[in-house]
């Protein structure tokens, strides 16, 4: 290597080495003023870029669905207490929407609720673009109601429900307080729901009071139609043998018979059965005996 660059590269080192350097490091700063800064601009710009709400469009944007149906229960509550009220007389969509104090809802919903909910709600009757409430039984007096109840019992098809009734049946309370003597009261006890049927007077009957006292003093909640049946057979009575519900009996398959088929020979010219034909010579030979 060239002499002259070594001595060079050596004084350039010795002139560095004696020249003193101050090195400037960067403190930490731990003051949560700045963070708090930040997250405050950040949730700033947020909120700024985020879309404002608007008194004439909030209706449309989005949860308007729930909105819709919102509308829509308020709509056949209104129709089922003017029934029950007594009111009858149809509505149309404006005047629905008039007594419901909702004429703020946009055009957008009207016609959803006139083409679609309206039409194809259970509830609601349309007849010439007016509206009515369809309730589920039609009865709108004491006398349609014991009627109603006359028909169920005689096709035996049970009682219906209170609330059904409450909802049919305008003034019902009053109703049913004049139809008393009339209707009986029965409780599910599934769902604790009401029932009425009607009370039809012919089936009563007196019954002794020693029946009576044995009717209340015998308890059979805890036991099942295994044991009562056996602890009527214990008492000698067989009566009951023969009632309560039957198990049903698979039928039983015949078995396939595994004989092979025998095909039956045709019976055509049975009484020519011994006699056998024999064409090259046009005879016929029968029990030894050929004739031509």
């Amino acid at each position: 290597m060239d002499p002259a660059l070594l001595r060079e590269r050596e004084a350039f080192r010795k002139k560095a080495l004696a020249t003193p350097s101050v090195e400037f490091k960067k403190k930490k700063d731990d003051s949560p003023f700045k963070d708090d800064s930040k997250k405050k601009s950040k949730s700033s710009s947020s909120a700024s870029s985020a879309p404002k709400l608007d008194a004439n469009n909030y209706k449309t944007m989005a949860g308007s669905s729930s909105y819709r149906f919102g509308v829509l229960a308020r709509i056949v509550r209104h129709m089922r207490a003017r029934h029950q009220d007594g009111d009858d007389h149809p509505l149309s969509l404006d005047e629905i929407l008039d007594e419901t104090n909702q004429l703020d809802v946009g055009n957008k919903i009207k016609q959803w609720l006139q083409s679609e909910a309206l039409q194809n709600n259970p509830k609601i009757e349309c007849t010439q673009d007016k509206y009515i409430f369809k309730p589920v039984y039609k009865i709108k007096d004491k006398k349609s109601l014991l009627r109603l109840l006359k028909q169920q019992d005689l096709k035996g098809l049970g009682g219906i429900f209170l609330e059904d009734v409450q909802e049919s049946l305008p003034h019902c309370e009053r109703a049913l307080k004049n139809l008393a003597q009339e209707i009986l009261y029965i409780t599910r006890p599934t769902d604790k729901k009401k029932i009425l049927f009607y009370n039809d007077k012919t089936a009563n009957f007196d019954v002794d009071e020693e029946f009576v006292k044995l009717w209340r003093a015998t308890a059979v909640d805890a036991m099942d139609d295994a044991k009562i049946e056996e602890y009527l057979e214990k008492q000698g009575i067989k009566s009951m043998q023969d009632h309560g519900p039957r198990k049903p009996i698979a039928p039983k398959r015949k078995k396939v018979s595994q004989k092979r088929r025998q095909f039956k020979k045709p019976r055509d010219n049975e009484h020519l059965a011994d006699v056998l034909e024999t064409y090259d010579d046009n005879t016929l030979t029968q029990k030894g005996v050929s004739i031509k």
